[in-house]
């Protein structure tokens, strides 16, 4: 569109850009089904086909979400999140993981490395596709929140610029561990259930393990270090960010 008042020489074109979404796996019919899937639903995609060339991909491109195996050639998919966590330039993509380990230990490890979500092998393609959209979702809201700054003791949310900061010092979450904490900030020392924390964060229709939530709040309270004890569990009810008074 051309600007009034501007040269006409001056145009201005707004284009939405796609998402983009690298998927990981080795088993080249299964990435091509889905790739092909995810083309249709409007995604830019790129695939690799092992483990080194999926964290170069991660490092090069900056996707908007990573799907990921966790059985690949040359590094395994826990290798590659833990990478990819322990980077600032690409600690908050979301990972999507793949695993034909459905048992609640493997799925915990996952998360434990920083998975926003996991998917079992076999998997229904509608079902892939309904995490994508809302992990991306999450990731969109966290992205163009407008509520501004949150500031619970030491620590200041800056919900805007998706960042957090202790005591001045910058520290880097994942997406759901930051969706985590802005929830109970949020909720300004109001107890929030498991439940209500997973509606929240991961939305009412994921399917999780009992175990969800607690696996990403240890990572969160490790990552606030001196301001671990602002979120507090309240037996039987839940958890609480709490002011810098109560937590003596």
């Amino acid at each position: 569109m051309e600007v009034s008042g501007a040269s006409p020489a001056i145009t201005i074109i707004t284009k939405m850009s796609k998402k983009q979404i690298l998927i990981i796996e080795d088993e080249r019919d299964m990435a091509d089904l889905v790739a092909m899937r995810l083309t249709r639903e409007h995604y830019e995609v790129e695939v690799a086909r092992d483990g080194s060339e999926g964290l170069e991909k991660i490092r090069s491109l900056r996707p908007d979400l990573v799907v990921l195996d966790l059985m690949l050639p040359g590094m395994s998919g826990t290798e590659i999140a833990a990478q990819v966590r322990s980077d600032p330039r690409t600690a908050a993509i979301p990972i999507l993981m793949l695993t034909a380990k459905s048992e609640e230990s493997d799925i915990v490890v996952g998360l434990k490395l920083g998975a926003d979500d996991y998917v079992t092998k076999p998997f229904s393609m509608s079902v892939l596709l309904a995490r994508i959209a809302a992990i991306l979702r999450r990731s969109s809201d966290a992205s163009s929140s407008e509520s501004g700054m949150i500031k619970a003791g030491p620590i200041v949310i800056d919900q805007h610029r998706h960042e957090v900061q202790v005591n001045g010092e910058n520290i880097t979450l994942t997406l759901t561990e930051f969706r985590i904490l802005t929830a109970l900030a949020a909720a300004r020392g109001r107890v929030l259930s498991r439940n209500q924390l997973i509606d929240q964060i991961l939305g009412i229709d994921a399917v999780v393990t009992d175990r969800t939530i607690d696996v990403h709040l240890t990572a969160l309270r490790r990552k606030l270090g001196a301001a671990r004890n602002h979120i507090q569990t309240v037996r039987g009810l839940g958890y609480k960010l709490a002011g810098e008074d109560e937590t003596a």
